[in-house]
């Protein structure tokens, strides 16, 4: 087994705490990467192919820590994360935990508030992709945690993906910095695959579509910067455009949506949200001033 003594910096040997999908994906990084490796998970035998890669099984959590500097955890839950690290004794303080588990700002601050209690140097990261992408030049992921963690680790940590960031030192924003991106792309995709019902019902090629319409589609993305700086700045009266001129455009799509047989109901929330902040006395303010509705639910 190979203890932390036995590092170099240049090649620091790290422990990857659960193999599930994206835990053995991290593990072949670091070892393709050229790391020292160790692996643990509840079910040994997830740990065969690493293993014939080259990996070290370690028998127990206390085992594995032990035998890195880096110690990675990427499991079912920040609780089971929580509990892990627990059991793996008083040498988790000499060493940097990357918890790269998915779950609630809250769930991940926890974590990290404890860590922080032990004096374990302590990074959180949002992985912006599955499996498959792990270790992509492009791939982001979005950590939160000790500055000095992220320095030292950084060039190990783009073996992850070649896009991390340190956002925060709050181990809790990266999660939300993830959920906006999932937020937004989910509105997105529900939007395009509503237009391409709407288009497939006439027989138009959706592809055709965004060759056509891709000046369009393209200012649509372009727009995202100046509604942000309205959000940030609480300012929604600008002179880029009024909200009363989405009204006619929104309930034209409703109808022609019930007309054709597609499903309205997205089109229809945001015409209640359209109505609704008209109805407050918003009309002349821009799209941004939405942003009040979903704050106060």
């Amino acid at each position: 087994m190979t203890t932390a003594s036995a590092q170099t910096d240049a090649l620091p040997a790290v422990t990857v705490i659960g193999l599930g999908e994206m835990g053995f994906a991290l593990a072949s990084a670091f070892l393709d990467g050229g790391h020292p490796t160790t692996v643990w998970n509840r079910t040994p035998e997830k740990a065969d192919a690493l293993v014939a890669k080259g990996a070290e099984r370690a028998a127990t959590v206390h085992e594995a820590v032990a035998a890195s500097s880096l110690v990675v955890v990427s499991v079912k839950g920040n609780a089971t994360a929580h509990e892990l690290l627990k059991s793996s004794g008083e040498e988790l303080s000499s060493r940097a935990v990357v918890n790269l588990t998915d779950g609630a700002s809250a769930e991940v601050r926890a974590v990290a508030d404890w860590a922080e209690g032990q004096g374990v140097p302590y990074l959180h990261g949002q992985i912006m992709t599955i499996a498959p992408g792990i270790g992509g030049a492009e791939t982001v992921v979005f950590y939160g945690g000790s500055h000095a963690v992220y320095d030292r680790y950084q060039r190990t940590l783009q073996l992850i993906g070649g896009r991390g960031a340190l956002v925060a030192a709050d181990a809790g924003v990266p999660t939300l910095y993830g959920m906006a991106v999932h937020g937004t792309m989910w509105g997105a995709l529900n939007g395009f695959l509503h237009a391409a019902a709407l288009l497939s019902s006439e027989g138009i090629e959706v592809k055709r579509f965004l060759d056509d319409a891709n000046p369009s589609v393209s200012a649509l993305l372009a727009s995202l910067p100046m509604i942000a700086d309205e959000v940030d700045r609480g300012e929604y009266a600008t002179e880029y455009g009024a909200l009363q001129h989405h009204l006619p455009s929104v309930q034209d799509l409703v109808r022609e949506s019930v007309a054709r047989n597609i499903d309205a109901e997205f089109p229809g929330y945001t015409l209640g949200l359209v109505e609704g902040a008209l109805e407050e006395g918003h009309a002349n303010d821009s799209y941004s001033r939405l942003i009040e509705h979903f704050r106060q639910q």
